[in-house]
């Protein structure tokens, strides 16, 4: 049988004849993979039959009682979800390689498979395999079904003949339909299946849960266009060597996209930790220099967590700049408001700034705690450790306000902090009848806050 070979665009499927460097139909850059195709592509046994002409409905007569949402029975993966399981809805995990995606639905089995029927299809594990990872997790019982295939119209007719409330694909690039003739992970049989399993879930009103590995980039193999397809799209979040996982919903038809979850990797599977600020800060070392505390806002959760900078001279003519958890642009910007307009001499030591526990921070309200640590590390004077920090910095040194003030500033009494260094702005838009317990340290400037932490 002869063959062909063409070059697939990995964000939107496109095809050309030839390699291309932008994509001609979504622009996107070094995009396009080869793939080997038959000139003569099987048919497909059980391909999907016609269904004839559908009569509109108007938007009146559909019935919308009730929500029809089912508890996973792990409170964080609710959390992110926007309350649990929407019937009907695809939902697509992604995350690096043993970073915890199997663990979590195999867990999501076991606490669901006792009031609900669950097929678990895995291309990548025996059924023997599973079953050994499942005791090891102490997951049993239920009515939890196994399938080892990886033929896409096997596993539609399995969903069609045994009729699961929840389907578990582990994973989508394992599958591969007849009808394409590319090799199974690649673009063309990705979108395929996942497009045979979306119409298989509205259809027959079946909640499933696609498994999708990630690639270097740390987007989900596969095209783009796939993300577009289900309803709902979760990562997870943080490094292999470390404990603490963070679920995060970049896409959500049913929910918010700002909550997360926060798991802990043990050796019996993921932990919920519902106090994350407590586990974040309960081995903070006391009484060094480098080390602050800021408080994080995702959706409506307030996180305290510990950033730590160390500032060394440096050996070698360039100075060596490291941020591990925080953007490395912003942060060389505030190392350039620091030393233009305080007057620290950054430019002739090494800098490192590392957020612990594996988060990402991303938000400007960890400006002014980066900063106070640099400065504490520069001068090897620790910053009090009863004391909060949180605010924006701008290129001018000043101090901007930020939103969830309230939120911050109660989580921080809970946990017994006793100062709280803060923009003047926030401190005079909290609401009428607020009384805070600690004590408000309002700056204007990030000379100002310096001044107030560290005497100068």
């Amino acid at each position: 049988m002869k063959t062909r070979t063409v070059f697939v665009c990995s964000s939107c499927g496109h095809e050309e004849l030839r390699w291309m460097g932008v994509c001609p139909d979504c622009g996107e850059f070094s995009t396009f993979v080869e793939e080997v195709r038959s000139e003569e592509p099987k048919k497909a046994s059980n391909a999907r039959p016609a269904r004839g002409f559908a009569a509109p409905t108007h938007i009146s007569a559909v019935s919308a009682e009730g929500e029809d949402r089912s508890s996973t029975g792990i409170g964080e993966l609710d959390r992110v979800m926007g309350g649990g399981i929407v019937r009907g809805s695809v939902t697509l995990v992604g995350g690096d390689p043993g970073i915890g995606k199997s663990t979590l639905l195999l867990q999501l089995c076991g606490s669901v498979g006792k009031a609900s029927k669950i097929l678990y299809v895995s291309g990548e594990e025996s059924a023997r395999q599973l079953k050994m990872r499942a005791e090891r997790l102490g997951v049993g019982g239920g009515e939890v079904y196994i399938l080892g295939e990886t033929d896409i119209d096997s596993v539609v007719e399995a969903i069609n003949s045994s009729a699961p409330e929840i389907v578990i694909i582990d994973s989508i690039q394992t599958m591969y339909c007849s009808a394409v003739t590319s090799s199974a992970g690649s673009v063309s049989q990705v979108r395929e299946c996942t497009m045979r399993l979306t119409d298989c879930a509205k259809s027959n009103e079946i909640s499933v849960f696609i498994v999708g590995h990630v690639n270097k980039e740390g987007a989900i193999a596969g095209p783009k266009v796939m993300e577009h397809m289900v309803d709902t799209v979760l990562y997870f979040e943080g490094e292999r060597t470390m404990s603490y996982r963070i679920l995060r919903a970049v896409k959500n038809r049913f929910g918010s996209t700002n909550e997360i979850g926060v798991f802990e990797m043990t050796d019996r599977g993921l932990a919920e930790v519902e106090n994350p600020s407590a586990k974040m800060l309960e081995d903070r070392p006391r009484g060094t220099s480098g080390n602050c505390v800021i408080c994080l806002v995702e959706g409506s959760r307030p996180i305290l967590t510990e950033t730590q900078a160390l500032v060394t001279p440096t050996g070698f003519g360039n100075p060596r700049r490291m941020a591990n958890g925080f953007d490395y642009n912003r942060f060389s910007m505030l190392l350039a408001v620091l030393e233009k307009r305080c007057g620290y001499r950054f430019s002739v030591n090494d800098v490192y700034v590392n957020a612990v526990g594996g988060l990402k921070i991303d938000e400007p309200a960890a400006d002014l705690g980066v900063c106070a640590a640099l400065v504490s590390a520069l001068k090897n004077v620790p910053v009090p450790e009863t004391t909060l920090i949180f605010g924006e910095v701008g290129l001018g040194g000043e101090v901007r306000g930020v939103s969830n003030a309230v939120k911050r500033i109660s989580e921080a009494e809970r946990l017994g902090f006793t100062d709280c260094v803060l923009p003047a702005h926030t401190v005079r838009t909290l609401p009428d009848g607020f009384s805070a317990k600690l004590n408000l340290i309002p700056v204007k400037s990030v000379f100002e806050a310096c001044g107030r932490l560290f005497g100068d």
